[in-house]
């Protein structure tokens, strides 16, 4: 039985999708963040929902973020990312923090949300490094019972190994619209999926008794609309520039992930921004209505 007694802050309107806060504060410049809350938080009502920022503000994890809440972490010079691991120190020093896709789970599906929007998930890292690097996203999903939509996992990542780690741990994989397991700027990998679904309403009803029957999470993949994947061999080049520049200045652990993605970002010239962002609105428009087909 999970403890309740710590202070927790909940504010979500029902239906609700949540959102993470890393994406905000760590996964795009500074200057695009607030615009993009906008967006997403619209493309989320647009499907027929509520948007529910997640975060922790001044040591107390908040479902359904303030305005005025999410302004101040947007302005805040330093807001630290919390993960299953180190959620509970930074709540007992009351920092503000963002939550990753694995908090963000634990903390929604708390407030009793059933739906949550995302990118990519965290997964089996490549062989950056000499240490197995897996991300707590994945466990998360035997923990929580919510349903995640995100476009597969960061193509950065081993996307192979991730399906495969994905399929051991017993998480269903639900296409929508695909019988692929996308991979973030790509919408294909040699991955399948476990069953595909063609209509939101149709999903959402089997979420809504799949969540229940196993108290467990369900992984849906939407790829990247099809005018904003990226080329193969742009992506191939640009990854490669990445992971040397990650090489080079010695990257290791949980900051391979941010490293890479910025260096992608600049050598892109901004491409894998443009088709970040264009995946992300594309997963919350999704998950807005299916969280409206799940009431």
């Amino acid at each position: 039985m999970v403890n309740q007694s710590f202070e927790f802050v909940n504010r979500a309107p029902r239906p609700a999708v949540a959102l993470e806060t890393t994406l905000l504060l760590h996964g795009v410049p500074r200057d695009r963040a607030a615009p993009l809350a906008e967006q997403l938080a619209a493309d989320i009502t647009a499907g027929g929902a509520h948007p529910a920022y997640v975060g922790v503000f001044s040591g107390k994890p908040t479902v359904g973020l303030s305005g005025e809440e999410l302004a101040t972490l947007l302005k805040s010079e330093h807001v630290p990312k919390a993960n299953t691991a180190n959620l509970g120190v930074l709540m007992h020093r009351g920092s503000h923090a963002a939550t990753t896709v694995s908090t963000t789970m634990e903390l929604a599906s708390r407030a009793g949300i059933r739906v949550f929007a995302t990118g990519g998930l965290g997964g089996v890292h490549r062989g950056y490094g000499e240490a197995l690097d897996i991300s707590s996203d994945l466990t998360a999903f035997t923990r929580f019972p919510i349903a995640v939509v995100a476009s597969g996992v960061k193509s950065i990542l081993d996307v192979n190994a991730t399906r495969e780690a994905l399929e051991t741990l017993g998480v269903p994989v639900i296409g929508f619209r695909t019988d692929r397991f996308p991979a973030f700027y790509r919408r294909d990998s040699v991955g399948g999926v476990d069953a595909r679904f063609d209509d939101a309403a149709e999903l959402g009803r089997f979420l809504r008794r799949e969540l229940a029957r196993t108290a467990r999470g369900v992984l849906v993949v939407n790829p990247i609309p099809a005018g904003d994947e990226l080329p193969a061999s742009d992506w191939e080049r640009w990854l490669a520039e990445a992971t040397q520049r990650a090489a080079v200045a010695g990257a290791m652990g949980r900051a391979i992930t941010p490293f890479v993605l910025g260096a992608l970002h600049e050598a892109s010239n901004g491409a894998t921004l443009r088709a970040n962002i264009a995946l992300v609105r594309s997963n919350c428009e999704v998950a807005g209505q299916l969280a409206r087909a799940m009431q």
